[in-house]
């Protein structure tokens, strides 16, 4: 099965199927107790644990550095980092087969903090022209090779690896504009040139950039984030309040790693998403 699943989760760990190879790794709000017995725990390919120090265990060998996966109709490589990421969080997927599905071809789309690019990918897979941001050099890197898996090296898709603020400015000046803006912030990073983003301090004045970016009739920005505190309800008054005097309709709510039906779904960051209603 070349694919994502959640398989089981408990007692503080989730345990994933990456494609080929099941994997536990630390999960903070699984505070339950897992559904399947140690044993089937103990089969994991990989074990990582944040105890002491950061640290991966394998079972029987240790796991290859890369391998491929597909979810939601997109290929992306997986690699195991030192921090215990994959280069995927799987909770987006929802997202992606939504983007998908929205009426942008020829529009063009903003993707700011952008990661490994599923977002990007999902709208260019949809004939949108990308603009994908991200302060990492690898993972703008692992980006486009993503794209390249995907057989979208091709697509319209700007690249660009700077610090977000920085970036937004230029673009305001330049009188670029935007017909959707995907934006998933994280709690604290530093930009290309060591720039310190902190969201609480930092989210009105990303969100006010991200309006005046948008053009008269715009279509959605969907803005997610994995910060404790951040509630369904305090996304929906962030864009509420920033979107003011736009004609929108927004849903809120939280994300979610899911596995079979039998298997809880675990919570995993949240979402609040505007939609035009012009």
């Amino acid at each position: 099965m070349n694919t994502y699943s959640l398989i089981d989760s408990g007692n503080g760990y989730k345990l994933e199927q990456f494609g080929p190879y099941t994997i536990s790794r630390p999960c903070s709000q699984a505070v339950w107790e897992p559904r399947l017995s140690q044993e089937s725990w103990d089969h994991a390919h990989a074990f990582f644990s944040r105890e002491g120090q950061n640290k991966w265990t394998f079972r029987k060998e240790k796991l290859p550095d890369m391998w491929h996966i597909k979810v939601a109709d997109i290929a992306f490589k997986i690699s195991p980092t030192d921090f215990g990421h994959l280069g995927i969080f799987p909770e987006q997927r929802a997202f992606w087969k939504w983007i998908q599905s929205t009426p942008i071809k020829g529009k063009r789309v903003l993707n700011l903090f952008a990661y490994s690019g599923g977002s990007t990918l999902a709208a260019a897979q949809a004939g949108a022209e990308v603009c994908h941001l991200d302060a990492s050099k690898g993972m703008v890197a692992w980006a486009r090779e993503n794209a390249a898996l995907n057989h979208l090296e091709k697509a319209p898709i700007r690249w660009i690896i700077d610090d977000v603020f920085k970036f937004l400015g230029r673009e305001l000046r330049r009188g670029s504009r935007y017909d959707a803006i995907i934006l998933d912030p994280p709690s604290f990073g530093r930009g290309a040139n060591g720039e310190v983003f902190k969201i609480e301090e930092e989210i009105n004045k990303l969100l006010r950039s991200c309006r005046e970016l948008l053009t008269p009739k715009p279509l959605f920005i969907l803005f997610s984030c994995h910060t404790p505190g951040f509630s369904p309800l305090v996304m929906k008054h962030l864009l509420h309040q920033n979107l003011d005097g736009l004609s929108g309709t927004i849903d809120e709510g939280e994300m979610l790693l899911e596995g079979s039906t039998e298997t809880f779904p675990i919570p995993s960051g949240t979402f609040a998403r505007w939609q035009y209603a012009g």
